[in-house]
C-alpha cells in the first residue's frame, strides 16, 4: 500500500505536522476559482481509500452541481498532491453534494408578498353604510391582518345652520342611526364590528390610528364641499402620523376614472354629459364578503354605543305628526337589508306589471311620471349601490324581455324601456355628483373656478 492510501487510513499519521501547518497560518483558507480547477480530481476526494484499487480509471470528473461553488475551503496551504494534509473529513462527505455547506446563496422569499400585508387597518364608513359593493371595505379585508370599521357622527353636521334651520333633520337623522345600527349587525354578523364615536373624524381616526398601530385609512370620496375640506383635513392629520390614506370611488353607477373625459372638462349641462358617456361600461359590483378580518387586539378599542336623537341634539318628539303618530317619513327604516327588500320588492313589481306604455313613459304603469322606485333614502346613505341596483334590475328586464320576446306589443314600445328609463334617472343621479364634484375641487383665482362662475352664470 503506497504512502497516500496510508495516509487516508490512518489521519492521526502526521497529526502534529498538520496542526503546526495550521496554527502558523490560521487563515488559510484559500479561495480557488473554478475556472482554474482542473475538470478532474484525483478520486481520494470522493472514494474511499480502500477500495481504491477496485475503480479504474483513477480520475473521475467533478459532479456537475459543484459548478456552483464559488470557492472551496481547504485547511492547508501545502503544495503536496497528496491530499493526506487536508482535512476534507470536517468540511465535505464522502458525497460533496451531500456537503453541509451551501452550494449557492440562500435567496430571500418574495418581498411582494409580506410588503402587501398590512398590520391593521381602519375602514372609514362615510356615505358607503352596506357591505355589498363596497370596494373600500373589500379592498382592506384583502390587504391587512386586521382592520377596524369605524363611522364618526360628526357634531359639524348637527345644530342650526346660519339660515336658523337644522343642518340635519331629525328624519334623516333617525334614517342614518337605523342604518348605522344595521351596518353593524352586517358586520358582526361576519366577524367583525364597528366603532362608533361622535366627534370630528380628523380627531377621532388619529387616535384610533395610535391606538391600534393603524398603517392605513380606508375611505370613499365624497363630492361636496365640506366633505372634500374634511378629506383634506384627514390626509394632513395621517400625514403627520406616517398613515397612509387611501381612497376610493363608490357612489355613482359609472366610476369616475372611467369617464371619456377629465373632471375639470365636464360638461356643465346633463344633454352634454349624457352624449360623452354614452356608451360607456359600467364596472361589475362585488359581492358581499362572507367573512371579514378581524379586530386589531391593539389598543382594546371599545366599539362605543349608537347615539340617539338626544345625542345628536336633536328633538325625538319632531317626528311625530300632531296627531301623535308617526309620519311617513317616520316609517322609512334605514339600512342596507331594508334596501335590498326594497328593491327585490320593486323588481318582482317590474317583471309582475311589465312596461307596456310609449317610449316617452306617458302612459299609466309603474314606470309612469308619477310613480318613483322609493329606493332614493338608501342611494344617498349608500345603503345601495347603484351598480348593484342596476344589475339586479337588468336581470329582471332580461327575463321579463325573454318572456314578452315572442308576443307582439301592438307597437307600444320595447319591453326593455324601463332599463332605458332607470338608465335615465341614474344617468342624473351621476351628473349631479360629478358636477359637485368638479365645482367642490376648483379653486377661487384659478382657471376652473373662473369656468364655473361663467357656467353658472
Amino acid at each position: 500500500m503506497d504512502s497516500n492510501t496510508q495516509s487516508c487510513e490512518n489521519p492521526e499519521i502526521n497529526s502534529t505536522e498538520e496542526q503546526s501547518e495550521v496554527s502558523r497560518s490560521p487563515f488559510a483558507t484559500a479561495s480557488l476559482s473554478l475556472s482554474s480547477l482542473p475538470t478532474t480530481l484525483p478520486t481520494q476526494f470522493f472514494i474511499q481509500p480502500k477500495i481504491l484499487s477496485l475503480f479504474a480509471p483513477t480520475q473521475v470528473k467533478v459532479p456537475t452541481q459543484a459548478s456552483s461553488l464559488s470557492s472551496l475551503s481547504l485547511s492547508s496551504t501545502s503544495p503536496s498532491p497528496s491530499p493526506s494534509k487536508s482535512s476534507f473529513k470536517s468540511t465535505f462527505a464522502n458525497n460533496p453534494l451531500q456537503s453541509p455547506l451551501s452550494l449557492a446563496p440562500r435567496r430571500p422569499l418574495d418581498p411582494s408578498n409580506g410588503a402587501a400585508i398590512r398590520r391593521a387597518s381602519i375602514v372609514w364608513f362615510r356615505n358607503d353604510l352596506r357591505v355589498h359593493d363596497n370596494e373600500c371595505l373589500y379592498t382592506a379585508n384583502n390587504e391587512s391582518m386586521s382592520v377596524l370599521p369605524v363611522y364618526c357622527f360628526d357634531p359639524r353636521d348637527y345644530g342650526k345652520s346660519s339660515s336658523g334651520f337644522d343642518k340635519t333633520g331629525p328624519y334623516r337623522a333617525t334614517f342614518l342611526v337605523e342604518s348605522v345600527s344595521d351596518l353593524r349587525k352586517n358586520l358582526q354578523a361576519r366577524g367583525s364590528d364597528l366603532v362608533v364615536r361622535i366627534g370630528k373624524p380628523e380627531s377621532v381616526l388619529v387616535e384610533l390610528a395610535k391606538a391600534i398601530g393603524a398603517d392605513a385609512v380606508y375611505a370613499h370620496r365624497e363630492v361636496s364641499h365640506d366633505e372634500v375640506k374634511a378629506e383634506e383635513k384627514i390626509e394632513a392629520a395621517m400625514k403627520e402620523e406616517g398613515v397612509e390614506v387611501k381612497y376610493f370611488w363608490g357612489s355613482t353607477l359609472f366610476h369616475v376614472d372611467d369617464l371619456p373625459f377629465k373632471l375639470e372638462d365636464m360638461p356643465s349641462n346633463y344633454g352634454g354629459f349624457k352624449e360623452k358617456v354614452k356608451g360607456l361600461e359600467i364596472r361589475k359590483t362585488m359581492e358581499a364578503l362572507d367573512q371579514l378580518k378581524g379586530m386589531p387586539s391593539r389598543g382594546d378599542v371599545e366599539t362605543g354605543d349608537i347615539p340617539s336623537l338626544t345625542d345628536l341634539g336633536l328633538n325625538p318628539t319632531a317626528t311625530m305628526a300632531q296627531d301623535g303618530r308617526q309620519s311617513v317619513s317616520a316609517t322609512m327604516a334605514g339600512g342596507e337589508n331594508e334596501a335590498l327588500q326594497r328593491l327585490n320588492k320593486f323588481a318582482a313589481e317590474c317583471q309582475a306589471q311589465p312596461y307596456k306604455g310609449s317610449k316617452d313613459c306617458s302612459r299609466d304603469s309603474i314606470f309612469g311620471a308619477n310613480f318613483s322606485c322609493k329606493i332614493s333614502p338608501w342611494l344617498a346613505m349608500g345603503c345601495l349601490s347603484p351598480r348593484f341596483m342596476f344589475d339586479e334590475l337588468k336581470k329582471t328586464a332580461n327575463r321579463t324581455i325573454s318572456a314578452t320576446s315572442n308576443r307582439n306589443d301592438n307597437g307600444s314600445g320595447s319591453p326593455d324601456t324601463q332599463m332605458n328609463w332607470l338608465m335615465f334617472e341614474l344617468l342624473w343621479r351621476d351628473f349631479f355628483r360629478f358636477i359637485t364634484k368638479k365645482y367642490s375641487c376648483a379653486k377661487v383665482g384659478t382657471a376652473p373656478a373662473t369656468a364655473c362662475t361663467g357656467a353658472l352664470a
